[in-house]
């Protein structure tokens, strides 16, 4: 027992430390000082910390705080950009250190990112973070199609796949590619925000297993082989509500309704009319967003999905320090638009509730 005093104490101060290191790396990163950064995580290594806990102590933790200063407009988009950038530079440097060079002495995995996601660095972390464990990985990057996928599938015979998506709109197209691999006898483990609180979507639909971080999803893959999933597996045994044809509906006239809401709204909401063409032009792709969240919510069945996300835009807007007044009509609108389709009312009205609570009027 005179032994666990000192043990808290040391991981204590190596918290403390990499605390200290994220806190340098953030300094370098936000004025984008990529020789900085770099010097920052490979001092560390040099230093005798682990590879693993800088890439997910120190750089995980400071890109999360790059999310977070764009959505709160504290950085550009082009700011953004270049600290991911920067980020991923300094992963690529732990990559090729000495220390990290570990032997194979796993299977092979398969990591990449659903067709249409660009956030690719939750899961070159997750990469890296194999490979120090021993995997063979083939991290093929960001937004993969899945017959791309399945191709490469059948030619390195992986054991498993870990897919990743940080945006709830890619959804239905992970659904697709976590059937597909299933369809070849290949399990699927999947990460990432847009699979939603505790991995809801993740069983919503079908993966074999979900992880909420690098180091669980290392965790899961080194307890065992994933069981092999059912080769007669179909989207539609998932959710069976797309019956009612409502999301494939709305989608496919996805381009009308936005063009007719856009339309509208200069009527229902006259400050729009003194909006300049660039303005004009964000409010389009603002509704085409709202419409693209609708879809993805009927594709889920999940009515949650939506007001969470006209939640998390009315936060955006007000951050830039754009009315969300808006928000009200274009609702209304959207409705208008819809009326055939009584879960995109159901949903719509959700959203608008959230709004109310709000006191967005």
């Amino acid at each position: 027992m005179s032994g666990a005093p000192e043990t808290d104490a040391r991981a204590e101060d190596e918290h403390v430390a990499l605390e200290r290191l994220a806190e340098d790396l953030w300094k370098a990163v936000s004025i984008a000082d990529e020789r900085a950064a770099t010097d920052v995580v490979l001092d560390a290594v040099e230093s005798g910390a682990d590879p693993e806990s800088v890439l997910l102590d120190v750089i995980a933790p400071v890109q999360g705080r790059v999310g977070a200063e764009w959505a709160a407009n504290r950085l550009t988009v082009a700011e953004e950009h270049a600290a991911t950038a920067i980020n991923e530079r300094a992963i690529t440097a732990i990559s090729l250190h000495p220390t990290a060079r570990t032997r194979v002495s796993r299977g092979r995995v398969t990591v990449a990112c659903v067709d249409g996601e660009w956030h690719a660095l939750p899961a070159r972390l997750l990469s890296e973070v194999l490979k120090l464990r021993g995997w063979q990985v083939d991290y093929l990057g960001a937004q993969v199609p899945a017959p791309h996928l399945i191709a490469h599938l059948h030619s390195t015979h992986a054991e498993a796949v870990a897919l990743s998506s940080s945006i709830a709109t890619r959804l239905p197209t992970a659904h697709a590619a976590i059937t597909a691999c299933q369809a070849i006898g290949v399990p699927v483990i999947v990460g990432g925000a847009a699979f939603g609180p505790d991995g809801v979507y993740a069983g919503l639909l079908g993966a074999d297993a979900w992880a909420p971080d690098a180091r669980a999803a290392a965790g899961l893959l080194a307890a065992g082989p994933l069981p092999r999933p059912q080769l007669d597996h179909q989207q539609m045994d998932d959710l069976p509500h797309l019956v009612d044809q409502e999301y494939t509906l709305v989608t496919r006239n996805s381009g009308s309704v936005v063009r007719n809401v856009f339309t509208a709204l200069e009527s229902a909401y006259p400050a729009m009319r003194r909006y300049d063409e660039a303005q004009r032009e964000r409010t389009a792709e603002d509704i085409a967003h709202i419409v693209e969240f609708l879809a993805t919510s009927l594709y889920l069945g999940d009515e949650d999905l939506f007001a969470w996300f006209i939640g998390w835009t009315t936060q955006i807007l007000e951050s830039r320090g754009v009315p969300a007044r808006s928000l009200p009509p274009t609702l209304g609108l959207l409705e208008r638009e819809l009326k055939d389709f009584p879960r995109a009312i159901r949903t719509l009205r959700r959203g608008a509730h959230t709004l109310t609570a709000g006191n967005i009027v």
